[in-house]
Parts: structure tokens; C-alpha cells; sequence
């Protein structure tokens, strides 16, 4: 069956559509979604199919797959992460809703929903509405990693038309928030006492570090 095409917009989302889409995380199904950097595929945390098909549409192979959350805030971090110190926790606090993706040691929950022995976590909060109204719906936080192209000089794929071209008989919605950007979050290692940049996307953290 093909994907469902929905035309969302960041400003005035309509929540009658985030709602259709919450019911298709809620039963299983993936989604591609705009985020304030790139386009991204996310489905609910809790449903272990769905988590699957979002790691082989990744390419990865089974548990070594680098999969991260998408979190409305930073409200329910004590539940997936641990040993989250006061510094990190402002760095957070300053840095979030933004264009940052912070790997930290994960709590003994995170292995389980992702069926690996994953011993971190990386935790997004993102500028941009649409998946921030997505997961406030849901509940809870969806997994989330960004979509690749096989193109050697465009890296992400920016148009979510072409994007519904290429995935729709392999996700359930692909919602089309306008183009995408083509440089991915900055990731930050904060699982030893210093954070430590380990991939530099979009946002400058070094102002913040």
C-alpha cells in the first residue's frame, strides 16, 4: 500500500492531521517527517516492528544501527538517559529546541525499546513544530534518523516531494513540511566529563561550550 501524502505547516500545524498521524505511529506505522534540519524517519519508540523497519530503511544492520529520540523537551529525560550532570543539563537547557542531537549514557529503558545493548542514547529536541506537536500527541518520544541520498554531491535529500517518490511504497506518511535543509544536527558526546563535538552539523555550539 502506498504512503499518504500529508501538507503540514510548521506555523498553524493543523492538529487534526497531527492526530491522523499519531494514530499511524500508534499502530505501527513509520513516517517521514521535517525537522529543523533535515528530513528524518520516526516512528513510536515503543513499538518494536516498527523500530525494525525504520533501522533497515537506515541500511543498518540489525544493532548497530544510530538511532535517536525526538523529544517535545527535556521533561522526560530522566527516563532515557542517566548520570546527566548539572553542566550538561544547562548546556541542554540553553542549546534546546535547536539543531543539536546530545549523546548521552542511556537508562536501562532505552536497550529494551531498541532490542539492543545500546549503552547510549542520543537525544534530540527540535526547532520546528510539526514533529514537536507530533510527539506532545503521541506521548512519548518517537526514534528518529535522518534520510540519507545515494546522490555523491547532495547528501540529504531536501524536497519532500522527491522523497515520496523514492519512499512511498515503503513508509505510511510522508508529511510534507517544505524543503528541507541539507546539513544534519551537530551531535555532542556528553557521556565522559567534557563534551566533546563529534560531528559538526548546523548550529554553533562551541558558543555555548
Amino acid at each position: 500500500m502506498a504512503a499518504e501524502l500529508i501538507k503540514l505547516y510548521e506555523k498553524n500545524t493543523d492538529l487534526a492531521k497531527v492526530g491522523e498521524i499519531v494514530e499511524v505511529l500508534r499502530q505501527g506505522g513509520v513516517i517521514i517527517y521535517p525537522t529543523d534540519t533535515v528530513y528524518g524517519f520516526g516512528c513510536d519508540i515503543f513499538n518494536a516492528r516498527a523500530v525494525e523497519r525504520v533501522k533497515r530503511l537506515k541500511g543498518g544492520k540489525g544493532k548497530n544501527t544510530n538511532l535517536a529520540f525526538v523529544c517535545y523537551d527535556l521533561s522526560h529525560l530522566s527516563e532515557y538517559a542517566r548520570h546527566v550532570t548539572t553542566p550538561i543539563f544547562k548546556l541542554m537547557k540553553k542549546t534546546l529546541p535547536g539543531p543539536y542531537t546530545y549523546i548521552l549514557e542511556a537508562s536501562s529503558k532505552v536497550p529494551k525499546i531498541l532490542n539492543a545493548k545500546k549503552k547510549t542514547v542520543g537525544i534530540r529536541v527540535p526547532d520546528h513544530n510539526i514533529p514537536r506537536e507530533i510527539v506532545r500527541e503521541l506521548g512519548n518520544p518517537i526514534v528518529t534518523t535522518s534520510i540519507h541520498d545515494e546522490d555523491e554531491i547532495i547528501e540529504y535529500s531536501t524536497d519532500p516531494e522527491l522523497i515520496f517518490e523514492k519512499f512511498e511504497k515503503q513508509v505510511d506518511i510522508v508529511i510534507d513540511g517544505g524543503y528541507g535543509h541539507t546539513m544534519p544536527s551537530t551531535i555532542i558526546d556528553c557521556t565522559s566529563d567534557e563534551p566533546e563535538v563529534i560531528r559538526h552539523g548546523m548550529g554553533d555550539i562551541y558558543q555555548y561550550l
